[in-house]
């Protein structure tokens, strides 16, 4: 295990009260140690309070799996010196995003050659790391993209377990108090070429993912207690005329619910398919000609909306009310300018906020896919947005943070610079914002 580095925290400024020894022997000394004292509680009192963990952050993009949080008190500005909580180096590199429960983060980092894996256990509240344990070894790790790591895909966190994900290297579940492995896959082999990306939630009793690369494209759910298949779905689509690189995708699935009806919605390569989540039965599907999907979906105002390619990606909204092949029935609209490649997207009230790759944003009402405006922002962009605070959050590559008011116009209300570069898409915490950059954690919090 390594031995956990130093942390800057902003908490130890509440130490200095001010006094130095024999203050009391000068008029009035005693009581001016009993006011200090009480400010010195008072304070630490404040301090604890704003670190509290408040809503966990379970998966990627938060609790309802679309990058939204309760959260009212969220910093509007911030810089390497202003309302940084605590700052905290993480080893190696990992584009995984933070995950969240109780008074613990956890992510995932790996070695540059992809030969050894970790998961990271950090105290949300000083920053200090609590577990550095390495999950996997790796003898002859495949290529991976400049853009992505060996421990992109993001983990799923509950009440005492985390659950860990390396694509084709390995998934597992590690206690959260005492840092040990409790069960581990290592079949669960594909094709990436580009490395692993897709992450994984957590739904019932069930831990579920896509696993789709050049070779094999199917869906997986596994027992959450024990790792072993529940059920494996293989997709329903003909890949046989199409080249390797044209079967594989990097999405995130999601579980909604539709007249009663549950259904665990799952884009890849040359379609997206709807299934039953405790079965694995498909329900429907709609087809494209797309492949590698980035974003997760997102579902509201009745709608599933997916990007549906990389090279060139287009945005389709598809009602999920469907049966068997419905590619020509339930699409209600498309999207193809403008679209991110890598970034999510934000659904606040009935509209829909997006950020495309170069830093264009446009806002599009969400049941029509009719503009409502178009704005360019500095960066460009591979972490998705969030909202909080009746704030959007937008985080640039180069670190630059862009926050916006929602709705029907575009209103710049800050911008903010750390320093690294930054692909993960940030959590929430509290009152503060988890942000991951190429070398350290970030709490940033008012």
């Amino acid at each position: 295990m390594r031995k956990a580095p130093l942390v800057r925290t902003s908490h130890t400024l509440l130490i200095n009260t001010g006094l130095k020894p024999g203050v009391n022997e000068k008029g009035g000394g005693k009581s001016e140690i009993i006011r200090s004292c009480s400010f010195l509680i008072l304070a630490l009192t404040a301090a604890a309070a704003s670190a509290s963990p408040g809503e966990n952050w379970p998966e990627l993009r938060g609790p309802h799996r679309d990058g939204h949080s309760s959260a009212t008190r969220l910093p509007l500005t911030w810089s390497e010196t202003n309302n940084i909580a605590w700052k905290t180096p993480i080893h190696d590199l990992g584009w995984s995003s933070p995950v969240i429960w109780g008074d613990q983060i956890w992510l995932t980092t790996a070695t540059e050659d992809g030969k050894k894996l970790y998961a990271i256990g950090v105290n949300s509240a000083t920053g200090k790391i609590l577990r550095d344990i390495k999950v996997f070894d790796n003898d002859a790790p495949e290529h991976v993209a400049s853009l992505n790591s060996y421990a992109s895909p993001t983990p799923a966190i509950e009440p005492g377990r985390v659950y860990v994900h390396y694509g084709t290297y390995g998934t597992a579940c590690l206690d959260t108090g005492t840092g040990k492995i409790l069960w581990s896959r290592r079949d669960l082999k594909c094709d990436h070429h580009e490395g692993p990306g897709a992450s994984v939630m957590l739904h019932e009793n069930l831990l579920c993912f896509n696993v789709d690369g050049r070779d094999v494209q199917y869906v997986i759910a596994l027992d959450k207690k024990t790792g072993k298949t529940v059920w494996k779905t293989n997709r329903s689509v003909d890949y046989s005329p199409f080249s390797p690189n044209l079967r594989k995708g990097y999405s995130t699935p999601i579980v909604i619910e539709v007249a009663g009806r549950q259904e665990l919605f799952s884009p890849g390569g040359k379609g997206m398919m709807a299934y039953d989540p405790r079965t694995g039965e498909e329900l429907w599907k709609v087809r494209y000609n797309g492949w590698s999907v980035v974003p997760r979906p997102l579902f509201g105002q009745g709608l599933l909306f997916a990007v549906t390619d990389y090279e060139q990606p287009e945005l389709w909204a598809v009602r999920p009310d469907g049966k068997g092949d419905v590619s020509d029935t339930h699409v209600a609209w498309k999207i193809t300018k403008d679209v991110p490649r890598r970034s999510s997207f934000l659904l606040v009230d009935d509209l829909l906020d997006m950020v495309s790759d170069e830093g264009v944003v446009t806002c599009l009402e969400a049941k029509t896919g009719n503009p409502v405006w178009h704005e360019r922002i500095k960066g460009r962009y591979s972490a998705s947005p969030i909202y909080g605070a009746g704030r959007i959050y937008f985080f640039s590559e180069k670190n630059l943070t862009t926050v916006i008011a929602p709705g029907h116009e575009f209103k710049l209300l800050a911008e903010n610079q750390l320093d690294e570069r930054v692909m993960a898409s940030p959590a929430v915490s509290g009152d503060a914002i988890i942000l991951r950059s190429r070398t350290h954690l970030y709490r940033i919090q008012e």
